[in-house]
């Protein structure tokens, strides 16, 4: 059992007891881990990538520190409101990974099933309700959760807002992708502001607001500039690191941090050097702990990630900066996760393009039923396209839905199929 697997277990088993002596072991792990990121960060990463995962790992302090200045959210809903407030956001997503990441994920999933929830259920929902419910995740001020993408938000914040009496703001997004459920939407904005104004106990200025999503769009600008550098070129990347993008480009995207960290990467992608890998784009979550998927894309010179949907597709839409209310609620409508399935299709093939990727994966994340039920016509529909595509189910956080011995081989067997493709 190495330090990782004793400190999870360490704290797993002191939660049975003692939530608030869990969340003291917890807090004061990832302290030793935030030191360790700044004092001997991992070498094989440019430091854009370094950064951002300091910048993650405070971002998880923040919340434990002071809980009273946090906000827990879903990861589409926009953070600018937040920013403009001051408020520290944190996504489910976000912290089951950290869970995971400590090894004691399974206490957690235990714990939701025991509140209730069903096995069926996504397991990043599981793993933060469970920590919801054990007491060892602190209590936020308040929540701000969208309809989209994901029903387990549907679940999630209404059951936390119950039974933790926290206020809540739902963004409700149409399917219809159309300029009258941006309307809509940006009409929900505005109570948002409002919302969000009450719980801090000040009202959101206009201007701070505006400068939230101008940052937002220069983040924007300067992502498609590293997905257009990254043909023909390659950084040392692993799956933790396009997490970690994902939540840069989500969670704050509007913050100095966002900004900083998509012009460092765009600058260090376009002085990298050339690579004749072969690239992949991946769809949806990915299983960054899970051992085949590690030796075969982290740190690969023969096969890697390029792009990634989820934290690409939030900087490909286009958006007027100077009125932040349409900006957030044409994110938000026009996202590829919201409408028919083949707006998934046309992100990844936009994404292909941009990148000069050989083929797609797309991974069917257990209990997310979105992605499980069009992961097949996603295929179908980027094998009609010419670009070959393997639909890979699996789970990002819980180790009991995934088969190491299944991953290996299909992904074995993908890797085979576009190198064949490349010497045609």
């Amino acid at each position: 059992m190495d330090i990782v697997q004793t400190f999870g277990s360490v704290v797993s088993n002191t939660a049975r007891t003692d939530a608030d002596r869990a969340r003291k072991l917890l807090l004061f792990g990832w302290k030793a881990q935030m030191l360790k990121l700044r004092a001997a960060p991992d070498k094989r990463l440019p430091k854009s990538r370094q950064y951002a995962a300091q910048v993650a790992m405070r971002k998880v302090l923040d919340v434990y520190a002071d809980p009273s200045h946090a906000a827990a959210m879903s990861v589409f809903a926009p953070y600018e409101p937040l920013g403009a407030a001051g408020i520290t956001p944190f996504s489910v997503e976000q912290i089951s990974c950290w869970m995971a990441g400590s090894q004691a994920e399974r206490f957690f999933l235990d714990a939701a099933s025991d509140a209730g929830f069903a096995e069926t259920m996504c397991s990043y929902h599981r793993t933060f309700l469970g920590a919801c419910a054990s007491g060892v995740l602190p209590k936020p001020a308040f929540a701000v959760y969208t309809s989209l993408a994901c029903d387990g938000n549907l679940i999630t914040f209404p059951w936390l807002g119950r039974t933790q009496d926290i206020p809540r703001f739902c963004i409700d997004v149409s399917y219809e992708r159309s300029e009258q459920s941006v309307a809509d939407v940006v009409a929900q904005l505005h109570d948002l502001i409002d919302f969000v104004g009450e719980q801090v106990g000040k009202p959101i200025s206009d201007d701070a607001l505006r400068a939230t999503c101008e940052r937002s769009w220069k983040s924007a600008l300067a992502w498609r500039r590293f997905l257009e550098a990254s043909q023909g070129r390659r950084l040392p990347a692993d799956m933790t690191s396009e997490m970690y993008a994902f939540l840069m480009n989500h969670v704050v995207l509007g913050s100095p941090e966002s900004e900083r960290f998509c012009t460092m990467l765009a600058d260090e992608m376009e002085g990298a050097p050339r690579s004749e890998g072969l690239r992949i784009v991946w769809l949806h979550t990915m299983p960054f702990s899970q051992a085949p998927a590690i030796e075969r894309l982290n740190f690969n010179d023969r096969v890697f990630i390029t792009a990634c949907d989820l934290a690409s597709d939030p900087m490909l839409i286009d958006v007027d900066p100077s009125d932040p209310y349409d900006a957030m609620a044409r994110r938000l409508v026009y996202s590829c996760m919201n409408g028919p399935v083949q707006a998934r299709v046309d992100r990844a093939l936009d994404l292909v393009r941009r990148t000069q990727a050989d083929g797609v994966v797309v991974f069917g994340h257990w209990g997310c039923k979105a992605t499980l039920g069009a992961s097949s016509l996603i295929a179908a529909g980027l094998e009609d396209a010419g670009i070959p595509c393997l639909a890979l189910d699996g789970d990002g956080i819980d180790a009991v839905n995934r088969s190491d011995g299944q991953t290996a081989t299909r992904l074995d067997a993908f890797i085979e199929l576009l190198e064949a493709g490349r010497r045609t």
